[in-house]
């Protein structure tokens, strides 16, 4: 954006200082495994993103005739739902894919059988034990969203995206009072690392507080990715377009409140995720010794599993289908 733009962004935002704020809300119904059988081979958590078309694959899926999956949401009760393993009672439930790793790696090494995968929004394959195989299964596109009525702009390059989420005065105004307000989902989100990615800032320096304009709470609850609610006149936050696409269709629940999509680089945000210009594989996690071994290698591992078999199921939640589905090159050191 040059500096005449700019000066536009900056008189466009002003005009949105005096406008109330929309009402918001966090959190969204959790849905854990239910039915039979109780306690499944097969319990993951983690990722917000995928929570939706893994508790669908959860339902379809099945090794002898039997369903596998328990696939435990990232938001709702404390703790995961009581259908969980003995071992996982009382488990703190993990919110979003850093998180689900972590906790993933902290039950391996109990060795409790509590859970045997987490979802994935994002790929880390920094040294873990025991080692850890990230799985891909589908691809997602994420954008920003604004509110209806804004005047943000809806067609935005990376360029102006780090320009506004590294605080430029020339686009945000200066603090303490920003004229934009950019946002970001909760610390641990998958969603978070890939956007701060996407527009050339590191968790390092927003949790050092380099950019004073970011925020990743609202009404002194954290931010919980891809919740529109949140946003403001003012406001822009990253949203998976898989999740707004399966919200619109109310595949799963409507968390859009008035958010619109926008454009990154002149590519219409919602279209088939591989086409958006800021994509990503979406993952399922698990143990690298576990790769040949059922049911993890029935259910996730190579393009004839059973995962990859439901292209339609997972179109249907917004998603892209993924030519490495079932791949296993990717581990951690």
């Amino acid at each position: 954006m040059h500096t005449s733009s700019k000066r536009t962004f900056a008189k466009c935002v002003t005009v949105l200082s005096g406008l109330g704020l929309l009402v918001a809300g966090t959190g969204t119904a959790h849905a854990d495994p239910s039915g039979t059988p109780v306690h499944r081979p097969l319990a993951g958590v983690g990722s917000d993103t995928t929570q939706g078309v893994m508790n669908a694959l959860s339902n379809v899926v099945t090794v002898n005739g039997q369903k596998v999956i328990g696939s435990y949401d990232a938001v709702g009760s404390a703790t995961i739902s009581p259908q969980a393993a003995a071992a996982c009672q009382g488990l703190n439930r993990p919110n979003g894919s850093g998180a689900g790793r972590t906790t993933l790696l902290n039950e391996l090494n109990k060795g409790n059988n509590c859970l045997q995968f987490s979802r994935s929004s994002s790929l880390n394959l920094a040294a873990a034990t025991p080692g850890l195989t990230y799985v891909p299964f589908a691809v997602d596109g994420v954008t920003y969203a604004v509110s209806a009525g804004s005047s943000l702009p809806l067609d935005l390059s990376t360029a102006d995206l780090h320009a506004i989420y590294s605080c430029d005065p020339g686009y945000v105004g200066t603090g303490p009072t920003y004229l934009v307000h950019p946002m970001l989902p909760q610390a641990g989100s998958g969603t978070r690392s890939f956007w701060e990615s996407t527009v050339g800032i590191t968790e390092a320096d927003v949790v050092a507080g380099k950019y004073p304009c970011v925020t990743d709470t609202k009404g002194g609850k954290k931010i919980e990715e891809h919740d529109g609610r949140v946003l403001d006149p003012n406001s822009l936050v990253p949203f998976s377009i898989a999740q707004y696409i399966a919200q619109s269709s109310g595949t799963i629940a409507d968390l859009r409140g008035t958010a619109q999509l926008g454009n990154i680089n002149g590519v219409p945000s919602v279209l088939l995720n591989t086409g958006a210009a800021a994509t990503r594989d979406v993952y399922n996690v698990i143990p690298t010794s576990k790769v040949g071994t059922s049911p993890w290698s029935d259910v996730f591992v190579g393009g004839g599993s059973a995962i990859c078999q439901q292209p339609a199921l997972i179109k249907q939640y917004g998603f892209g289908t993924n030519a490495n589905c079932g791949d296993t090159s990717r581990t951690t050191g």
